[in-house]
């Protein structure tokens, strides 16, 4: 019995460690209002010499393809693992950024949600730390942060829109979209 519990864990443990970057590990799996949502991808985001964070992609239907990833109104999660500390500023800053070079003429129509998101955001975001972020259709994307409130954004248009951020024609980082898409 004793041998069997020891394998069972040993399998448990593969499993719950299906992927690994940079030292983060972030399970195959994990369940969103009852449904269960497989790691598309991980990727590291980095700006110049630093790495910033590890972000796993979670989806119900596995693409490679970003337009297919960012258009699916399916229930979707991004879990954003700090390597570093980082200050409200630089982190809302870095959305803001990357909301208006990636919404264009769109930005207006979510600026106020976008302002939303960005203030929820903690003063201090410590190493090994992180953000999840959920869109649930029909309920909206919601932003859990360590020692915060988490706050909902309606609109399919908001979280496809913050989804571009990561997976647009211009991304944060293309070697971050290459890892969240599983690009071979």
């Amino acid at each position: 019995m004793r041998q069997f519990l020891a394998s069972a864990a040993a399998v448990l443990a593969v499993n719950a460690a299906a992927g690994e970057l940079k030292g983060v590990k972030m399970p195959d799996t994990v369940t969103v209002e009852g449904k269960t949502l497989k790691l598309n991808g991980m990727g590291l985001r980095s700006k110049a010499i630093f790495k910033i964070y590890v972000a796993g992609l979670y989806v119900e239907t596995p693409s490679h393809d970003p337009a297919q990833l960012i258009n699916q109104d399916e229930v979707h999660q991004v879990k954003m693992t700090l390597l570093r500390d980082l200050d409200h500023e630089k982190f809302a800053g870095g959305f803001m950024e990357s909301f208006t070079h990636n919404s264009g003429e769109k930005f207006a129509a979510i600026k106020a949600r976008v302002e939303k998101f960005c203030a929820a955001i903690p003063p201090l975001v410590k190493e090994g730390e992180s953000l999840v972020i959920t869109y649930v259709p029909g309920k909206g994307t919601t932003l859990q942060v360590p020692h915060g409130e988490s706050v909902t954004l309606e609109g399919k248009d908001f979280a496809q829109a913050l989804f571009t951020v990561w997976l647009g024609k211009k991304p944060v980082d293309e070697d971050l979209k290459n890892g969240l898409v599983g690009a071979p």
